[in-house]
């Protein structure tokens, strides 16, 4: 009855911000506290909320001032050079810049945090897109897309996950499914092909005067007097620093932005009036943002709370029939794409994935092959409601969640598809 509970109120909100009826922080809240109430949880309810709240407060902390810091160096210029420069080479052509997102965002996330990989792309090419009147949505896909495939890199905190639960050795997980990541790759690129020869017939191949590119593509502001060019060697460093300060985990990330933006802000504009300004200017996008990883607390605090989605778990792995035992490693590949989207990676990697691993030898299957196996349905994690850059990612194209569901769900589910198909063929997986 439980999990019963749960699959109905994943559907419902799944429908209401697919089929537009809802925002997707009204869902966020409005569903899980509507179900908690049928299911009998109604006492509960707020301690269960309260505790998601705080479980995604650090992220929510981080975010903000990621925005801050991004939108500080967007204003000051910071990538006015690289839009120049990649308009020169893309010359107005929607199918070389879909390419050209993908691969900047493959490239970026090796850094295995997605918030950075969407910050970086974003803040580089939307300028670009709005130039040439292409679809903001479609960037968004390419780079949740590009991301997805890049999660799997041990740092990226999956794979992480795989071999502390299954105590295995990165050899044992991770190396033997590079070659499933090469695959992903490949289908991305594929993806972001398809989607710049639809943008292409759609607007067009632009005709660019470059004199002119300074004044139209590359600003992002509509205020030149706020362009910083003088200090761009300065911007150029201090991101530098702050994304090997970010990979190395000298401090944790939400301390890194958040002096990161206060250093950002006083050098680019040290007068008080014009910092207020400039703050004022991102709280619309931030408020947006941080407030659906609010919401999206209230939406895991409960899923968790009442155990449904550990009864959801169990009611997968439960009914999986005994003569697919044989079968068992492509079918937590399968079921991994479902389950990682309804729940976090931590309850789907510590509480789920060990039950899985115990099934797995039940049938003579080594558990570094089913560890190897959840990791495949990532593509399709990115895109959950509860994954909180996710909608940074939206806010920032300034598009509905709904929206990157309807266009890039299907694509998602695509890339895992093939890496199934590639882990089975070449053997890192068995049939």
């Amino acid at each position: 009855m439980l999990a019963l509970l749960g699959f109905l109120m994943i559907l419902v909100f799944m429908f209401l911000i697919m089929s537009g009826r809802l925002s997707a922080m009204l869902a966020l809240i409005i569903v899980p506290s509507i179900f908690a109430i049928l299911g009998g949880f109604g006492n509960g309810m707020g301690d269960m909320a309260l505790e998601g709240i705080k479980s995604v407060a650090p992220t929510g902390i981080m975010i903000l001032f990621a925005i801050l810091f991004f939108g500080v160096l967007i204003d000051a210029g910071v990538f006015d050079p690289i839009i120049n420069t990649i308009l020169r080479v893309v010359k107005g052509d929607p199918v070389k810049i879909t390419i050209g997102t993908a691969i900047l965002a493959l490239l970026i996330s090796l850094d295995g945090d997605g918030t950075t990989t969407y910050m970086i792309t974003i803040s580089a090419m939307l300028p670009l897109y709005k130039r040439l009147g292409m679809r903001p949505i479609t960037l968004a896909g390419i780079a949740v897309s590009a991301s997805g495939v890049m999660n799997l890199l041990p740092w990226g905190g999956p794979t992480a996950r795989v071999m502390t639960a299954l105590h295995l050795e990165m050899s044992d997980v991770f190396t033997p499914v590079i070659p499933t990541m090469i695959g992903g790759v490949l289908f991305v690129l594929f993806m972001a092909y398809v989607m710049g020869k639809k943008e292409r017939k759609r607007v067009g191949i632009v005709e660019i005067n470059f004199q002119t590119v300074p004044q139209h593509a590359a600003t992002t502001v509509e205020n030149e007097e706020q362009k910083r060019p003088k200090l761009i060697i300065f911007n150029y460093l201090l991101t530098i620093a702050l994304l090997v300060a970010l990979i190395t985990e000298l401090l944790p990330a939400v301390v890194l932005f958040m002096v990161g933006f206060a250093i950002a802000l006083i050098v680019n504009y040290p007068k008080v009036s014009d910092q207020k300004e400039r703050v004022a200017n991102y709280a619309d996008n931030a408020l947006s943002v941080v407030s659906m990883v609010f919401a999206a607390g209230i939406f895991t605090g409960i899923l968790s709370g009442t155990h449904m989605v550990d009864a959801m778990a169990n009611s997968m792995i439960k009914y999986i029939p005994d003569s697919m035992g044989s079968h068992f490693a492509v079918i937590t590949a399968i079921i991994s794409a479902p389950l990682t989207f309804f729940m976090s990676n931590d309850a789907f990697y510590y509480g789920v994935l060990p039950l899985l691993a115990k099934a797995g030898a039940a049938y003579g299957i080594d558990p570094s092959l089913i560890g190897r196996a959840s990791l495949l349905g990532l593509p399709v994690h990115l895109l959950s409601p509860l994954v909180p850059s996710t909608y940074l990612l939206v806010g920032m194209v300034g598009e509905d969640f709904g929206a990157l569901h309807r266009n890039f769900l299907k694509w998602a589910c695509g890339t895992t598809i093939v890496m199934i198909l590639v882990a089975v063929l070449l053997g890192i997986i068995p049939v």
